[in-house]
């Protein structure tokens, strides 16, 4: 089949009819001779690198066949470029790639790219964990998306470039840089894309920097369904902030000279532009799609007609000194060259070992980052409520870190739903602490594409509920790149979400979630819940330490209902507030807290589980029943034997879990400690109910309470079964003493 595509094209080339070539010669646009047969031989080696991935998935030697075929003039785009621009690119732009490593010796993209074909662990961007375009050398980050979730964190690196320039410094790409990001028409109308075009646009509104070029390859197919006649010229072309610009992506000249004009836009005025190229989809989305299934015969051959190799060809048969022979003669030279480093690859070890494909997940660690010589004062020995010790962490973490930088809708002039991060914007600028749009993906992105630009972000999430239709970003972007390209980028950053429940009468589920099995279930993620305000310090100390020098993504979920409590045990007791634990302390990955001692039952919780379960602990010791406590404080990468050794001299075990009962890290907790051997008949686990948290007096009903707490705690130490009953025998005995 590979054959028959490959002797047609040549047939076409050599001998066949070609398009009419517009006026005006190649030259004559600036693009001499040599530079357009460059072009040409770009595009060729593209798409007969498409053609041999076929022919070597039919003989089971590679896997991965969606191509660039149609979509060749992608490469006028990269020569308009500079090298060092930052490109998130499109999976069909396979001859803007090795159009780009023309401008860096000693690439070798025909390698490269069929090693990525084969999942070779030789394979130089991601060891052979997925087909991606991307090199390190080449400023090619890699993405895996379909669906366009990498341009918000191209909008976010877009405004990392003017952000370094306000610090005076400078990231991993010059400020002076344009950031290219490429997506199909199709991925145009995904609700991620939408949001990533709208927050470039606001960001420029108001003339701030944003110098980025959103090419849309626009095929008029998104697999099956057509893109409508005119659509993305009609949505895009009066969008507010933006800069429209079309071309004719079959045409090397008129895409190069458009190009360029993109890139003086973008470079020049530092405002975003969108690059609509029109060009053709060959050869079905992939090789495994049968286009004859919802395409009509007449309809593939039209789109065959405007192959842009047979456009280029004419171009270059008018305009340089080449003729057809030496155009077969390029075809055939291209494709004996493939063939035979492809046979060389073939015996490239293939990736297998699942050693090896984790190994990349937790990026390499490296040196932490300068640091201003900050003399703080000595910590405010006044005991605080926890928004009010994160606000001095921050306060200290920013005076510290001088490429720090928070983002969060509200955070700024506001200083938070809460107030944790007040007066901040007014000490550090608006620069350094932003106030974003209200969307959630392009806040998550902003933070993904400043840390990916060598800056250390904190983002806020306003409410844990507000995550949810921004997750991907976490998933698959944050905590995919420095699996995709073997720890060679990464994109470290602290994300802190207010959330979790016990608010009683405000907002309903969408201000009270607990639900976090969907950042648990990420790999390297990794998450942590503080229980109180020197908990709170010591986590958001150690996950900036994380993400400056171990290159971690870290989510911190702060307990809204613990930040600005006062009493812990008791009404009055003002337990809650406590002194500022200073510039030093953190609580490191993995480790926990032991927060109070005794022998007789262990209760392992975290956030407003380790309150309740002081207050229960409480009651129990009037009994002559001694609670040891111990708060999780880190949720993911738990040190299970630690946590093991730490009650294994404890009769009893009582898991208290204010999340749901499928899902929560009570889950994986039971299965661990029985793993290690603690009988199952001393264990025991209180959850939430399965449901969403209701508004009113109905709040806390479906929570852990105080009374749920010692009803196991009890029915454990007693050897005997709970019942609901049990509950209401010891309302009576709990109401002076239950609280949050």
């Amino acid at each position: 089949m590979t054959d028959t595509l490959y002797h047609t094209l040549r047939q076409r080339l050599t001998e066949g009819p070609l398009p009419t070539v517009p006026t005006g010669t190649a030259e004559a646009a600036g693009l001499s001779a040599s530079a357009l047969i460059e072009l040409f031989e770009s595009q060729v080696h593209s798409r007969l690198l498409d053609l041999h991935a076929r022919h070597l998935q039919s003989r089971g030697d590679a896997y991965y066949t969606i191509g660039s075929s149609g979509h060749e003039g992608t490469a006028a785009i990269a020569r308009a470029l500079r090298v060092t621009d930052p490109a998130f690119l499109h999976y069909r732009d396979a001859a803007f790639f090795i159009q780009r490593g023309k401008a860096h010796p000693g690439e070798t993209p025909t390698w490269d790219m069929l090693l990525s074909f084969m999942a070779s662990t030789r394979d130089p961007i991601a060891g052979g964990r997925h087909k991606v375009l991307g090199s390190k050398r080449l400023n090619v980050p890699p993405q895996t998306s379909t669906i366009a979730s990498h341009l918000p964190k191209a909008v976010g690196t877009a405004h990392s470039l003017g952000l370094w320039r306000r610090l005076q410094g400078q990231g991993e790409w010059p400020n002076d840089s344009v950031v290219l990001c490429s997506f199909g028409d199709a991925s145009l109308n995904h609700s991620t894309a939408q949001g990533a075009i709208n927050a470039a646009g606001w960001t420029a509104y108001q003339h701030l920097p944003m110098p980025i070029i959103f090419l849309c390859e626009d095929n008029g197919l998104g697999i099956s369904t057509p893109t409508p006649d005119g659509w993305v010229g009609a949505s895009m072309r009066h969008r507010a902030g933006l800069h429209y610009l079309s071309c004719n992506g079959l045409d090397l000249v008129d895409t190069w000279t458009t190009a360029l004009q993109a890139e003086r836009i973008a470079r020049g005025r530092r405002q975003p532009v969108f690059l609509h190229m029109s060009c053709v989809r060959l050869y079905g989305h992939a090789g495994s799609d049968a286009e004859q299934a919802y395409l009509s015969p007449a309809r593939i051959d039209a789109m065959h007609e405007q192959d842009p190799l047979a456009h280029s060809a004419a171009r270059v048969l008018r305009d340089t000194h080449l003729g057809r022979a030496d155009l077969g003669q390029l075809l055939d030279r291209q494709r004996e060259r493939i063939a035979a480093c492809a046979e060389q690859a073939c015996r490239a070890p293939r990736l297998r070992d699942p050693n090896e494909v984790v190994r990349a997940i937790v990026p390499p660690t490296r040196p932490g980052r300068r640091r201003n010589l900050v003399e703080h004062p000595a910590p405010d020995p006044t005991p605080q409520p926890m928004a009010r010790l994160i606000n001095q962490s921050l306060t200290r973490l920013m005076a510290d870190h001088p490429h720090l930088a928070l983002a969060g809708e509200d955070i700024g002039r506001k200083g938070g739903v809460y107030g944790v991060t007040q007066k901040l914007q007014q000490r550090f600028g608006r620069h350094r602490v932003i106030d974003t749009l209200l969307d959630e993906q392009s806040i998550l992105g902003l933070g993904i594409g400043l840390a990916q630009n060598g800056l250390i972000p904190i983002v806020e999430i306003q409410f844990l509920a507000y995550l949810h239709n921004a997750e991907d970003q976490l998933r698959g972007e944050a905590a995919t790149l420095p699996f995709f390209s073997n720890g060679q980028f990464s994109n470290p950053m602290v994300v802190r979400i207010a959330g979790l429940g016990y608010q009683k009468g405000f907002g309903g589920h969408f201000h009270n979630d607990n639900a976090l099995a969907v950042l648990r279930d990420i790999p390297g993620l990794l998450v942590a819940c503080p229980s109180d305000g020197v908990g709170a310090v010591g986590l958001l100390q150690e996950a900036v330490r994380l993400a400056d020098e171990e290159q971690r993504v870290v989510v911190l979920v702060e307990p809204i209902a613990r930040y600005h409590a006062r009493d812990r045990i008791h009404d009055g007791d003002q337990a809650a507030c406590q002194p500022d634990p200073g510039p030093d302390y953190r609580i490191p990955h993995g480790q926990f807290r032991r927060c109070r001692e005794g022998r007789d039952i262990a209760i392992v919780t975290y956030g407003n589980g380790v309150t309740l379960s002081l207050q229960a602990a409480a009651i129990l010791e009037r009994d002559g029943i001694k609670a040891r406590v111990i708060d999780l404080c880190w949720l993911t990468d738990i040190d299970h034997n630690a946590l093991f050794d730490a009650i294994d001299d404890c009769d009893h075990l009582l898991i208290v879990d204010e999340c749901r009962p499928r899902g929560s890290v009570s889950e994986e907790l039971v299965t661990e400690f029985t793993a290690r051997g603690f009988d199952g008949h001393r264990l025991d686990r209180v959850t939430a109910r399965d449901s969403f948290i209701a508004l009113g007096e109905a709040a806390t009903s479906t929570l852990p309470s105080v009374d749920d707490i010692l009803v196991h705690a009890r029915s454990l130490i007693e050897g005997r079964p709970h019942s609901e009953t049990d509950i209401t025998d010891i309302d009576e005995e709990i109401a002076p003493h239950a609280h949050g």
